[in-house]
């Protein structure tokens, strides 16, 4: 009776190693390498450009890009809304979850796309900033 209930507690534990993206809102965002106004500014980026989040403190959140950078950003330059961001030179984005579906638009590498779903299938239905809608392959974007 022991181990049932050992196998049970441990089968309801969800797994810690979830990956959890955040994106900067509206406007630009500073990139720094320490978790303070004072601390060295390394880059400005764009809104909507996705991060994995790694540690969130109180005004601050650690973060990484598609490269394996490490980064500090401030929490009010960030959303919870989901982009990606596209890894190859160019991507097409599909009519249907099917590399022979119908081409919508083609983006190049690191255009940012607003995620909507993700499939469950390998492909993620996302929208342009100009309202077109349609299907990437997860593997050729980055932030899911």
């Amino acid at each position: 009776m022991k181990s049932l209930s050992l196998f049970v507690a441990l089968c309801t534990i969800t797994p810690a190693l979830a990956i959890d993206y955040v994106s900067v809102a509206d406007g630009s965002a500073i990139l720094y390498d320490a978790p303070s106004l004072k601390a060295k500014k390394l880059f400005v980026v764009n809104r909507y450009m996705p991060f994995e989040q790694l540690v969130s403190l109180d005004n601050w959140v650690k973060v990484r890009d598609h490269s394996g950078g490490l980064y500090w950003l401030e929490k009010r330059a960030l959303t919870n809304k989901k982009y990606v961001f596209a890894l190859n030179p160019l991507v097409d984005v599909r009519a249907e979850p099917d590399s022979g579906a119908a081409r919508v638009i083609q983006v190049r590498a690191q255009v940012v796309l607003e995620l909507l779903e993700s499939t469950g299938t390998g492909w993620l239905k996302v929208r342009h900033k100009d309202g077109e809608t349609g299907y990437v392959r997860s593997v050729e974007v980055w932030g899911e």
